[in-house]
């Protein structure tokens, strides 16, 4: 017999409202795991979009799950893994198929496979440290570089060099540097914009709306080379801010003496 106080069994929702934001997911980790097959071959240009377009499908599921109220711990741990392979492993491959592999074997032939995997290293403590502060830190900035932005500025520097027909091996140099402060960068202490707050109110301002409009026509003017600019202005605003700060609040000390 049931009780007169007991409370309906609530209705389950049905699992299959789950797959869209996994599909994005699984989308973006198709595309890293075909950069890896492209860079393999030595479709270079090929693999450096793919890790763009994993960009693009790593941003919209995040946004999805929230918007249909589908976040599960599954979600975030899939997403977790599928950054490791889009904007970790292929990366760094790519940086060392396309030019780091062309380093001197005698001289610093071991140069080029070690800073590869301080930036793969790096993708996953930068990936671990925000699932623990996921509900703790705020979430409008990021500290360190995140994945996709840090694997946008290896990307799309390949991307623009193919076009421009020039060699990994002509861009040896640069390319050590910028794997390695891309890296360093994600597990750095430095602030980052996050851009998570500009969706959850219905109301956007007229400027902001005019200014994605022009982000986007200029970036279809010239896809490599834009891409290429905003990831690398976005990647230096971390050390600018904190250089400005420091500069700020030493010019305020030497007021006060």
């Amino acid at each position: 017999m049931n009780e007169p106080n007991a409370l309906p069994p609530q209705r389950q929702r049905g699992r299959g409202i789950y797959l869209l934001p996994n599909l994005f997911t699984t989308s973006a980790l198709l595309a890293g795991f075909y950069s890896l097959i492209a860079a393999h071959n030595g479709q270079f240009e090929s693999a450096a979009i793919s890790i763009i377009v994993a960009m693009v499908l790593d941003g919209f599921d995040g946004r999805v799950a929230r918007m249909t109220n589908t976040t599960t711990a599954f979600g975030a741990e899939y997403d977790s893994m599928a950054d490791m392979v889009s904007f970790g492993a292929a990366p760094a491959f790519l940086m060392y198929a396309w030019s780091l592999s062309s380093l001197p074997a005698a001289e610093y032939g071991q140069l080029g496979w070690v800073v590869c995997f301080v930036y793969c290293g790096c993708c996953g403590l930068r990936l671990a440290r925000f699932n623990v502060q996921v509900g703790v830190a705020d979430k409008r900035f990021f500290q360190g570089l995140a994945c996709p932005s840090a694997a946008a500025v290896l990307a799309s520097f390949v991307w623009v060099s193919e076009e421009m027909g020039r060699t990994g091996e002509q861009l040896i140099i640069l390319s050590f540097l910028l794997t390695l402060f891309c890296g360093l960068l994600m597990v750095s202490t430095f602030m980052y914009y996050s851009f998570k707050d500009l969706g959850e109110s219905r109301k956007v301002p007229f400027a902001m709306l005019l200014g994605l409009l022009l982000l986007l026509v200029t970036t279809a003017v010239d896809p490599p080379k834009m891409i290429l600019i905003a990831s690398v202005l976005y990647a230096s605003a971390g050390p600018s801010y904190a250089l400005f700060r420091w500069v700020r609040k030493r010019s305020r000390r030497n007021q006060s003496i």
